[in-house]
């Protein structure tokens, strides 16, 4: 676990260090993928539009500037080829397209290997949410002088959109203000050194050396048994359904007697 010096808003010093999430602050400095993700960034930057003549698009040499044979100098076309002043320019930059796409697991993996670096350098300085109402450059200057970051160039790192944090540190060079979760790894080397809102690292963390701080876990509940029916409701169900008509028994009829043989008959 990697830890921090703890500041309050106003810059006076906590007793206990700052223990930084170890999903991201895990010490892992990868710089083959910080070159990589540098060199993307820079190169996307560029806007590609410078843009040199070559000998088809500079004006004049429309016509052969003497004979081919019988003067004594070289065989020339055009006074426009190259080899002349006022020529055309040869293999000069031409608008292209700069830009390189750089993988989004590539990317995250720049940017944790940035703040490792920062955090191994002892560079990262944690504070509590600020609390400006207003822009305020003195009392911005006033905390960073209390951190000895004054002359420093410095990142500071705000839990989200915070337009007085951003506009206190505009019109200093050395400070840029960023939302935590809009810098990149080139934003953050950029900088020698981070300040970063204690709410932007996320909730629970619980400062070094005083478990007392840390959030409570959440409560499991337990599965509910699921509810029976009791007599009582089976009882008024059964009351709600319309009782059903008794037929009425049909009358049993009784057997038609055959009629007696007479004797001597056959």
């Amino acid at each position: 676990m990697i830890n921090a010096p703890h500041y309050s808003a106003r810059g006076a010093k906590h007793a206990q260090a700052f223990a930084l999430p170890g999903d991201t602050f895990d010490g892992v400095v990868n710089e083959n993928v910080l070159h990589q993700a540098v060199k993307d960034f820079l190169a996307n930057q560029r806007q590609g539009t410078a843009k040199t003549k070559t000998r088809s698009f500079v004006s004049g040499g429309n016509q052969k500037p003497w004979k081919q044979k019988g003067t004594g100098r070289a065989r020339a076309g055009s006074s426009r080829s190259p080899v002349w002043v006022g020529g055309g320019t040869v293999f000069g930059p031409i608008p292209r397209d700069y830009r390189a796409d750089t993988n989004k697991k590539v990317r995250q993996l720049a940017r944790r290997s940035a703040l490792n670096a920062r955090a191994r350098e002892g560079m990262v300085h944690v504070v509590d949410p600020f609390t400006m109402d207003a822009p305020k450059t003195s009392a911005l200057m006033a905390l960073l002088a209390k951190l000895s970051l004054s002359e420093t160039k410095t990142l500071i790192l705000t839990a989200g959109s915070k337009p007085p944090v951003y506009l206190s540190g505009r019109n200093v060079p050395h400070i840029e203000v960023l939302p935590f979760t809009d810098a990149t790894a080139y934003d953050i080397l950029h900088a020698d050194a981070l300040v970063i809102e204690s709410a932007a690292l996320g909730d629970g963390i619980a400062v070094a050396g005083d478990a007392g701080d840390a959030a409570p876990k959440p409560r499991a509940h337990a599965a509910k048994p699921a509810a029976k029916k009791s007599a009582v409701k089976k009882a008024a169900a059964k009351a709600r359904k319309p009782a059903k008509a008794a037929k009425p028994k049909a009358a049993k009829k009784a057997p038609a007697k055959k009629p007696a043989k007479k004797k001597g008959s056959k």
